[in-house]
């Protein structure tokens, strides 16, 4: 492993777990995948992370964090309303071309969690509602609190994704 650290590592195996799941989802994603993809052999990625839950939990928070970020930075300094839903809307369309996976791991963390409902462990449901809460509030409050235009913003990006996950392109235009 020279010269790498385990933090490195660690973020090595997030950003390639993330790409499993966003294809084959939870239960399709084994952790033999994983290790490949991040090129590290199966007995450090348990060094690394306890399981493969444990994995999917790091990614489904990283991928809500990279979303709640880019709306962030592209919503800073901008006059609050019309004009930070457009630079949002465009920096999560260059979100989506440039990291499809983003987007794909977050829906498959929002099946994983319909999939599972009342089975008794809701780690992973708690951790889709909190990044998606987050996403909200920072979305919010761009757009000047407005609840109207936020439901709106929110409803043309589930577009947005449905249209990726399909294989279809996504347009800004309001």
């Amino acid at each position: 492993m020279g010269g790498i650290s385990a933090q490195e590592r660690r973020e090595s195996v997030i950003r390639a777990a993330i790409t499993e799941f966003a294809v084959a989802g939870y239960r399709g994603t084994t952790t033999a995948a994983i290790a490949e993809r991040a090129g590290v052999k199966q007995p450090y990625l348990f060094r690394l992370f306890p399981d493969k839950k444990a994995i999917f939990v790091a990614t489904l928070r990283r991928s809500a964090e990279d979303t709640r970020s880019a709306f962030e930075r592209a919503a800073d300094g901008v006059e609050r309303g019309e004009e930070a839903w457009q630079v949002m809307a465009d920096a999560y369309v260059r979100l989506i071309a440039t990291s499809p996976e983003t987007l794909l791991v977050q829906m498959q963390g929002y099946a994983t969690v319909a999939a599972a409902e009342g089975q008794g462990d809701d780690l992973v449901g708690e951790v889709v509602r909190a990044g998606w809460t987050s996403i909200w509030e920072t979305v919010h409050r761009s757009l000047g609190a407005d609840a109207e235009m936020t439901a709106r913003f929110f409803a043309c990006g589930m577009l947005g994704n449905t249209l990726t996950a399909i294989g279809l392109p996504v347009h800004t235009g309001r």
